[in-house]
Protein backbone atom coordinates (compact mmCIF):
# COMPACT_ATOMS: atom_id res chain seq x y z
CA UNK A 1 0.00 0.00 0.00
CA UNK A 2 1.45 3.36 -1.07
CA UNK A 3 2.30 6.10 1.40
CA UNK A 4 -0.16 8.88 0.55
CA UNK A 5 1.36 11.54 2.80
CA UNK A 6 2.42 14.89 1.39
CA UNK A 7 3.97 18.01 2.87
CA UNK A 8 2.37 21.37 2.08
CA UNK A 9 3.48 24.65 3.65
CA UNK A 10 5.48 22.66 6.17
CA UNK A 11 2.34 20.80 7.26
CA UNK A 12 2.21 17.02 7.00
CA UNK A 13 -1.03 15.91 5.37
CA UNK A 14 -2.24 12.31 5.35
CA UNK A 15 -2.96 12.65 1.62
CA UNK A 16 -2.94 15.39 -1.04
CA UNK A 17 -6.73 15.67 -1.43
CA UNK A 18 -7.78 19.01 0.09
CA UNK A 19 -11.15 20.72 0.30
CA UNK A 20 -10.97 24.23 -1.13
CA UNK A 21 -13.25 27.08 0.02
CA UNK A 22 -16.92 26.44 -0.68
CA UNK A 23 -20.26 26.76 1.14
CA UNK A 24 -19.97 23.30 2.67
CA UNK A 25 -17.01 24.49 4.73
CA UNK A 26 -19.16 26.86 6.79
CA UNK A 27 -20.66 23.94 8.74
CA UNK A 28 -18.76 22.17 11.50
CA UNK A 29 -20.68 18.96 10.84
CA UNK A 30 -19.66 19.09 7.19
CA UNK A 31 -16.02 19.62 8.11
CA UNK A 32 -16.19 16.50 10.30
CA UNK A 33 -17.73 14.58 7.39
CA UNK A 34 -14.93 15.79 5.12
CA UNK A 35 -12.37 14.41 7.54
CA UNK A 36 -14.24 11.11 7.76
CA UNK A 37 -14.38 10.93 3.95
CA UNK A 38 -10.60 11.25 3.82
CA UNK A 39 -9.79 14.93 3.27
CA UNK A 40 -6.17 15.71 4.04
CA UNK A 41 -6.99 19.32 4.94
CA UNK A 42 -9.87 21.77 4.78
CA UNK A 43 -9.62 25.43 3.75
CA UNK A 44 -12.58 27.37 5.11
CA UNK A 45 -14.69 29.70 2.98
CA UNK A 46 -13.24 33.17 2.51
CA UNK A 47 -13.82 36.11 4.80
CA UNK A 48 -14.00 39.29 2.75
CA UNK A 49 -12.00 42.41 3.41
CA UNK A 50 -15.28 44.31 3.13
CA UNK A 51 -16.78 42.31 5.98
CA UNK A 52 -13.97 43.49 8.22
CA UNK A 53 -13.69 47.10 7.14
CA UNK A 54 -17.41 47.75 6.84
CA UNK A 55 -17.01 49.33 3.43
CA UNK A 56 -20.03 49.47 1.17
CA UNK A 57 -19.90 47.09 -1.77
CA UNK A 58 -21.17 47.84 -5.28
CA UNK A 59 -21.07 45.74 -8.41
CA UNK A 60 -19.23 48.23 -10.55
CA UNK A 61 -16.72 49.31 -7.94
CA UNK A 62 -13.60 47.62 -6.63
CA UNK A 63 -14.49 43.93 -7.17
CA UNK A 64 -16.75 42.79 -10.00
CA UNK A 65 -16.87 39.23 -8.97
CA UNK A 66 -17.42 35.99 -7.32
CA UNK A 67 -14.47 33.67 -6.95
CA UNK A 68 -13.74 30.01 -6.77
CA UNK A 69 -14.47 30.36 -3.06
CA UNK A 70 -18.14 29.73 -4.00
CA UNK A 71 -19.61 30.73 -0.64
CA UNK A 72 -19.08 34.36 -1.45
CA UNK A 73 -19.85 34.03 -5.15
CA UNK A 74 -23.46 32.94 -5.03
CA UNK A 75 -24.52 36.56 -5.52
CA UNK A 76 -22.67 39.73 -6.37
CA UNK A 77 -22.06 41.55 -3.14
CA UNK A 78 -25.19 41.41 -0.99
CA UNK A 79 -25.68 43.70 1.96
CA UNK A 80 -23.49 42.99 4.96
CA UNK A 81 -26.48 41.65 6.88
CA UNK A 82 -26.94 38.98 4.21
CA UNK A 83 -23.67 37.26 5.04
CA UNK A 84 -24.35 34.13 7.06
CA UNK A 85 -21.14 34.32 9.06
CA UNK A 86 -19.34 37.35 10.44
CA UNK A 87 -15.77 37.64 11.73
CA UNK A 88 -16.51 36.41 15.26
CA UNK A 89 -18.46 33.39 14.03
CA UNK A 90 -15.67 32.63 11.59
CA UNK A 91 -13.09 32.56 14.38
CA UNK A 92 -15.39 30.38 16.45
CA UNK A 93 -15.65 27.92 13.55
CA UNK A 94 -11.86 27.70 13.38
CA UNK A 95 -11.65 26.96 17.11
CA UNK A 96 -14.36 24.29 17.03
CA UNK A 97 -12.96 22.68 13.89
CA UNK A 98 -9.54 22.41 15.52
CA UNK A 99 -11.06 20.98 18.70
CA UNK A 100 -13.07 18.29 16.91
CA UNK A 101 -10.86 17.24 13.99
CA UNK A 102 -7.29 16.03 13.56
CA UNK A 103 -6.60 17.45 10.11
CA UNK A 104 -5.11 20.88 9.36
CA UNK A 105 -7.63 23.71 9.07
CA UNK A 106 -6.76 26.81 7.08
CA UNK A 107 -8.51 30.16 7.13
CA UNK A 108 -9.06 32.20 3.99
CA UNK A 109 -8.94 35.96 3.54
CA UNK A 110 -10.21 37.67 0.39
CA UNK A 111 -8.95 41.18 -0.22
CA UNK A 112 -6.76 43.49 -2.26
CA UNK A 113 -6.04 46.67 -0.32
CA UNK A 114 -3.60 47.46 2.46
CA UNK A 115 -5.02 48.28 5.83
CA UNK A 116 -6.08 47.13 9.26
CA UNK A 117 -8.17 44.27 7.89
CA UNK A 118 -4.95 42.27 7.48
CA UNK A 119 -4.63 42.26 11.26
CA UNK A 120 -7.45 39.71 11.22
CA UNK A 121 -4.85 37.23 10.03
CA UNK A 122 -3.40 37.35 13.54
CA UNK A 123 -6.80 36.58 15.01
CA UNK A 124 -7.07 33.56 12.72
CA UNK A 125 -3.72 32.39 14.01
CA UNK A 126 -4.80 32.91 17.62
CA UNK A 127 -7.98 30.92 16.95
CA UNK A 128 -5.84 27.96 15.95
CA UNK A 129 -5.71 28.08 12.13
CA UNK A 130 -2.82 26.03 10.75
CA UNK A 131 -2.35 28.46 7.88
CA UNK A 132 -3.98 31.20 5.83
CA UNK A 133 -4.94 31.21 2.19
CA UNK A 134 -4.84 34.77 0.88
CA UNK A 135 -7.29 35.01 -2.00
CA UNK A 136 -6.07 37.79 -4.29
CA UNK A 137 -8.93 38.99 -6.48
CA UNK A 138 -8.62 42.31 -8.22
CA UNK A 139 -9.82 43.57 -11.59
CA UNK A 140 -7.82 46.63 -12.68
CA UNK A 141 -10.20 48.92 -14.58
CA UNK A 142 -8.16 52.14 -14.48
CA UNK A 143 -6.39 52.65 -17.85
CA UNK A 144 -3.65 54.62 -16.08
CA UNK A 145 -2.77 51.78 -13.70
CA UNK A 146 0.13 49.84 -15.22
CA UNK A 147 1.15 46.25 -14.58
CA UNK A 148 4.13 47.22 -12.41
CA UNK A 149 1.84 49.06 -9.98
CA UNK A 150 -0.54 46.10 -9.81
CA UNK A 151 2.25 43.60 -9.19
CA UNK A 152 3.73 45.80 -6.47
CA UNK A 153 0.31 46.10 -4.82
CA UNK A 154 0.07 42.30 -4.63
CA UNK A 155 3.58 41.94 -3.25
CA UNK A 156 3.09 44.62 -0.61
CA UNK A 157 -0.09 43.01 0.62
CA UNK A 158 1.50 39.56 0.86
CA UNK A 159 4.47 41.00 2.72
CA UNK A 160 2.15 42.78 5.13
CA UNK A 161 0.27 39.59 5.99
CA UNK A 162 3.31 37.31 6.22
CA UNK A 163 5.04 39.75 8.54
CA UNK A 164 2.10 39.63 10.95
CA UNK A 165 1.66 35.88 11.40
CA UNK A 166 3.94 32.94 12.15
CA UNK A 167 1.72 30.36 10.47
CA UNK A 168 2.28 29.72 6.74
CA UNK A 169 0.53 31.81 4.11
CA UNK A 170 -0.48 30.57 0.67
CA UNK A 171 -1.50 33.02 -2.05
CA UNK A 172 -4.31 32.20 -4.45
CA UNK A 173 -3.68 33.99 -7.73
CA UNK A 174 -5.22 34.42 -11.15
CA UNK A 175 -3.33 33.39 -14.32
CA UNK A 176 -3.20 36.92 -15.70
CA UNK A 177 0.23 38.12 -14.62
CA UNK A 178 2.40 39.38 -17.48
CA UNK A 179 5.12 37.05 -16.20
CA UNK A 180 3.65 34.30 -14.04
CA UNK A 181 7.03 32.74 -13.29
CA UNK A 182 8.50 36.04 -12.08
CA UNK A 183 5.38 36.81 -10.02
CA UNK A 184 5.59 33.39 -8.37
CA UNK A 185 9.23 33.98 -7.51
CA UNK A 186 8.47 37.42 -6.04
CA UNK A 187 5.59 36.06 -3.95
CA UNK A 188 8.02 33.62 -2.39
CA UNK A 189 10.41 36.46 -1.65
CA UNK A 190 7.60 38.27 0.19
CA UNK A 191 7.12 35.31 2.49
CA UNK A 192 4.45 33.22 0.74
CA UNK A 193 5.01 29.53 1.46
CA UNK A 194 2.54 28.38 -1.18
CA UNK A 195 0.92 29.46 -4.43
CA UNK A 196 -2.57 28.26 -5.36
CA UNK A 197 -3.18 27.99 -9.12
CA UNK A 198 -5.62 29.45 -10.09
CA UNK A 199 -8.39 31.73 -8.93
CA UNK A 200 -11.28 31.54 -11.38
CA UNK A 201 -13.04 34.82 -12.17
CA UNK A 202 -16.76 34.44 -12.58
CA UNK A 203 -18.10 36.78 -15.22
CA UNK A 204 -21.32 38.80 -15.03
CA UNK A 205 -23.98 38.31 -17.66
CA UNK A 206 -26.76 40.51 -19.02
CA UNK A 207 -30.38 39.48 -18.52
CA UNK A 208 -32.18 40.58 -21.69
CA UNK A 209 -35.59 40.41 -20.02
CA UNK A 210 -34.82 42.59 -17.01
CA UNK A 211 -31.89 44.48 -18.59
CA UNK A 212 -29.85 43.90 -15.48
CA UNK A 213 -26.32 42.69 -14.89
CA UNK A 214 -26.64 39.31 -13.18
CA UNK A 215 -24.27 36.67 -11.81
CA UNK A 216 -23.84 33.42 -13.69
CA UNK A 217 -22.30 30.75 -11.50
CA UNK A 218 -20.77 27.78 -13.25
CA UNK A 219 -19.04 25.00 -11.39
CA UNK A 220 -15.67 23.98 -12.75
CA UNK A 221 -15.21 21.07 -15.14
CA UNK A 222 -12.16 18.82 -15.67
CA UNK A 223 -11.27 20.89 -18.74
CA UNK A 224 -10.29 23.71 -16.37
CA UNK A 225 -7.39 21.59 -15.14
CA UNK A 226 -5.17 21.95 -18.22
CA UNK A 227 -3.99 25.50 -17.56
CA UNK A 228 -3.21 24.63 -13.94
CA UNK A 229 -1.21 21.55 -14.94
CA UNK A 230 0.80 23.53 -17.45
CA UNK A 231 1.90 26.25 -15.04
CA UNK A 232 2.49 23.82 -12.19
CA UNK A 233 4.79 21.79 -14.44
CA UNK A 234 6.63 24.94 -15.52
CA UNK A 235 7.06 26.34 -11.99
CA UNK A 236 7.95 23.08 -10.26
CA UNK A 237 11.49 23.18 -8.89
CA UNK A 238 12.04 26.75 -10.07
CA UNK A 239 10.30 28.75 -7.35
CA UNK A 240 10.44 28.38 -3.59
CA UNK A 241 6.71 28.23 -2.67
CA UNK A 242 4.81 24.94 -2.71
CA UNK A 243 2.27 24.69 -5.49
CA UNK A 244 -1.39 23.78 -5.02
CA UNK A 245 -3.86 23.21 -7.85
CA UNK A 246 -7.49 24.28 -7.58
CA UNK A 247 -10.07 24.20 -10.34
CA UNK A 248 -10.97 21.17 -12.45
CA UNK A 249 -10.09 18.42 -9.96
CA UNK A 250 -12.98 15.93 -10.17
CA UNK A 251 -11.51 12.42 -10.29
CA UNK A 252 -8.59 10.36 -8.99
CA UNK A 253 -6.99 10.66 -12.44
CA UNK A 254 -7.04 14.45 -12.00
CA UNK A 255 -5.26 14.09 -8.66
CA UNK A 256 -2.63 11.87 -10.30
CA UNK A 257 -2.01 14.49 -12.98
CA UNK A 258 -1.67 17.24 -10.35
CA UNK A 259 0.95 15.28 -8.45
CA UNK A 260 2.90 14.38 -11.57
CA UNK A 261 2.94 18.01 -12.69
CA UNK A 262 4.50 18.96 -9.37
CA UNK A 263 1.67 20.03 -7.06
CA UNK A 264 1.86 19.25 -3.36
CA UNK A 265 -1.92 19.15 -3.03
CA UNK A 266 -4.96 19.03 -5.30
CA UNK A 267 -7.97 21.02 -4.12
CA UNK A 268 -11.59 20.14 -4.72
CA UNK A 269 -14.82 22.15 -4.39
CA UNK A 270 -17.05 21.94 -7.47
CA UNK A 271 -17.05 18.15 -7.48
CA UNK A 272 -18.19 18.12 -3.84
CA UNK A 273 -20.97 20.58 -4.54
CA UNK A 274 -22.03 18.43 -7.48
CA UNK A 275 -21.58 14.91 -6.08
CA UNK A 276 -21.54 15.42 -2.32
CA UNK A 277 -18.91 15.17 0.41
CA UNK A 278 -18.75 11.38 0.01
CA UNK A 279 -17.10 11.92 -3.37
CA UNK A 280 -13.86 12.54 -1.46
CA UNK A 281 -13.80 8.91 -0.42
CA UNK A 282 -14.42 7.73 -3.98
CA UNK A 283 -11.58 9.85 -5.35
CA UNK A 284 -9.18 8.88 -2.57
CA UNK A 285 -9.82 5.16 -3.03
CA UNK A 286 -9.30 5.47 -6.76
CA UNK A 287 -6.08 7.40 -6.23
CA UNK A 288 -4.76 4.83 -3.75
CA UNK A 289 -5.63 1.99 -6.11
CA UNK A 290 -3.95 3.74 -9.06
CA UNK A 291 -0.69 4.04 -7.14
CA UNK A 292 -0.81 0.41 -6.01
CA UNK A 293 -1.59 -0.91 -9.50
CA UNK A 294 1.45 0.91 -10.89
CA UNK A 295 3.68 0.06 -7.94
CA UNK A 296 4.30 3.57 -6.66
CA UNK A 297 5.57 3.40 -3.09
CA UNK A 298 4.57 6.97 -2.24
CA UNK A 299 3.04 10.20 -3.49
CA UNK A 300 6.44 11.82 -3.13
CA UNK A 301 7.83 9.41 -5.73
CA UNK A 302 5.48 10.74 -8.39
CA UNK A 303 5.49 14.46 -7.53
CA UNK A 304 7.08 16.43 -10.35
CA UNK A 305 7.75 13.35 -12.48
CA UNK A 306 5.98 15.00 -15.42
CA UNK A 307 7.14 18.55 -14.76
CA UNK A 308 8.96 20.56 -17.39
CA UNK A 309 12.24 19.80 -15.62
CA UNK A 310 11.62 16.05 -15.81
CA UNK A 311 10.06 15.27 -19.19
CA UNK A 312 12.10 14.37 -22.24
CA UNK A 313 10.62 17.23 -24.26
CA UNK A 314 10.37 20.37 -22.08
CA UNK A 315 9.10 22.37 -25.07
CA UNK A 316 5.84 20.45 -24.80
CA UNK A 317 4.78 22.96 -22.15
CA UNK A 318 5.60 25.95 -24.34
CA UNK A 319 5.05 26.92 -28.01
CA UNK A 320 5.65 23.42 -29.34
CA UNK A 321 2.43 22.20 -27.77
CA UNK A 322 0.50 25.13 -29.22
CA UNK A 323 1.82 24.42 -32.72
CA UNK A 324 1.20 20.69 -32.48
CA UNK A 325 -2.40 21.10 -31.31
CA UNK A 326 -3.25 23.48 -34.14
CA UNK A 327 -1.59 21.42 -36.87
CA UNK A 328 -2.98 18.09 -35.67
CA UNK A 329 -6.62 19.13 -35.41
CA UNK A 330 -8.73 17.65 -38.21
CA UNK A 331 -12.04 19.47 -38.74
CA UNK A 332 -15.12 17.70 -40.00
CA UNK A 333 -15.78 18.29 -43.71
Amino acid sequence: MANLKTNYLGLELKNPLVVSPNPLCSSLDNIKRMEDAGAGMVVLHSLFEEQLTGESMALNENLLQGTESFAESLSYFPEMSDYHMGPDSYLDLIRKAKETTRIPIMGSLNGVSEGGWTDFASRMEEAGADGIELNMYFIPTDPDMDEAHINDMYMTLVKQVTSIVRIPVAVKVAPHFTSMAHAAKRLGEQGAKGIVLFNRFYQPDIDLDTLEVVPRIQLSSPSRLHLRLRWTAILYGRVAPDIAITGGVHSHEDVVKCMMAGAKISMMASALLKFGIGHLSTVLKGFDRWLDDREYDSVEMMQGSMSQKSVANPAAFERANYMKVLTSYMPCV
